[in-house]
């Protein structure tokens, strides 16, 4: 019995000396993964800020890059937002297997984090409904930031009731099961003419919609607030003075 209760203390001296040598690591670590947060929260609030047409010609001045989506792609109401990219690819196949062939696509909801935006390809989609009230009721419970389809929707009054915030290229009363196939997911797609890869930042209002690199999204930001600051500066100038002309040639800006 006395060994057991050696053993015991012994142990629990070793529990402790391990806890006291984890110590430092984690006030070394909690705090750089707290300014991460903090740092990628005040990225998207920058981009929920500013205009999507300033990060659209943000992205063209430094890279000389088109990154805003063809202009069909229209929101059911008026909205806008911004977050990372999950990416969804439905390849058109005639099959009997019902929501099976489809599960990639819920599961893709229900594994991202919240503030994600949903970014969901047809192949040849135009005329069937890729999303309805089902997923945008679990978008929306999920605290997904939007939902981006290069296709149809359906369900429209049910996806308006819930103000879920989606831009599509068109409304269709039809399904996709029976129809498609999930692909892939979190996988690079192209998106109504625009590249679109895992938790690049997705940028929509009622102009249309724009994708930033990752890689690229502090700089197109900055860029962006410029050019919202300028353009702002100038509508009181013009107001003013009458003269668009005058503006341009004071700010720089058109």
């Amino acid at each position: 019995m006395q060994g057991l209760r050696s053993a015991e203390q012994t142990m629990r001296k070793e529990i402790a000396l391990v806890a006291l040598l984890a110590v430092p690591l984690i006030l070394k670590v909690l705090p750089e993964r707290l300014r991460a947060g903090t740092a990628e929260d005040g990225m998207m609030e920058g981009f929920r800020q500013v205009e999507v047409a300033s990060v659209a010609d943000a992205m063209e001045l430094l890279y000389g890059k088109k990154m805003y989506m063809s202009h069909d792609m229209r929101p059911l109401f008026t909205t806008k937002f911004a977050g990372p990219a999950t990416t969804v690819y439905l390849q058109k196949e005639e099959h009997t297997e019902g929501s099976k062939a489809l599960q990639g696509m819920m599961d893709a909801i229900d594994e991202a984090p919240a503030g994600s935006v949903y970014v969901m390809v047809l192949e040849n989609g135009l005329d069937y409904a890729g999303l309805g009230g089902l997923m945008s009721t679990a978008m929306k419970y999920r605290g997904f930031a939007g939902a981006i389809v290069d296709g149809g929707v359906r369900d429209t009054p049910q996806v308006t009731k819930l103000q879920f915030p989606v831009f599509s290229r068109g409304i269709a009363p039809s399904t996709t099961v029976n129809h498609y196939r999930v692909t892939g997911k979190n996988l690079p797609v192209t998106c109504a003419g625009v590249p679109v890869r895992a938790a690049d930042i997705i940028v929509a209002d009622m102009d249309g919609v724009v994708v930033v690199p990752r890689e690229k999204a502090g700089e197109v930001l900055r860029k962006a607030q410029q050019l919202d600051e300028t353009e702002h500066s100038m509508y009181p100038y013009i107001e003013k003075y009458k003269s668009i002309r005058e503006a341009v040639a004071k700010f720089g800006r058109l």
